[in-house]
């Protein structure tokens, strides 16, 4: 694997991660007030964008960051349409 491939993987599970906090506090508390749904809506599409950008060019770090990015952001999504 090189650089530019493992600066992928490494930049993938860096704004992946990102979402876990919000998503394990969202799920304690039931508390989404505070959360855009406008944000996550465009968000989330723009995620299913990138999947499919990184599929069509075989990108796998993008495709694999974005998807598991996409289960978390859409999770938040779900839980600010149900709780909010």
């Amino acid at each position: 694997m090189d650089w530019v491939t493992t600066m992928g993987y490494l930049a993938g599970i860096c704004t992946t991660s990102a979402f876990l906090p919000q998503a394990i506090k969202i799920v304690k508390t039931k508390h989404t007030k505070d959360i855009s749904l406008m944000m996550y809506s465009v968000l989330t599409t723009g995620i299913v964008l990138w999947c499919a950008y990184g599929l069509i060019n075989h990108d796998w770090p993008l495709v694999i960051a974005n998807a598991i990015t996409l289960l978390l952001a859409g999770w938040i999504l779900i839980l600010k349409i149900r709780f909010g």
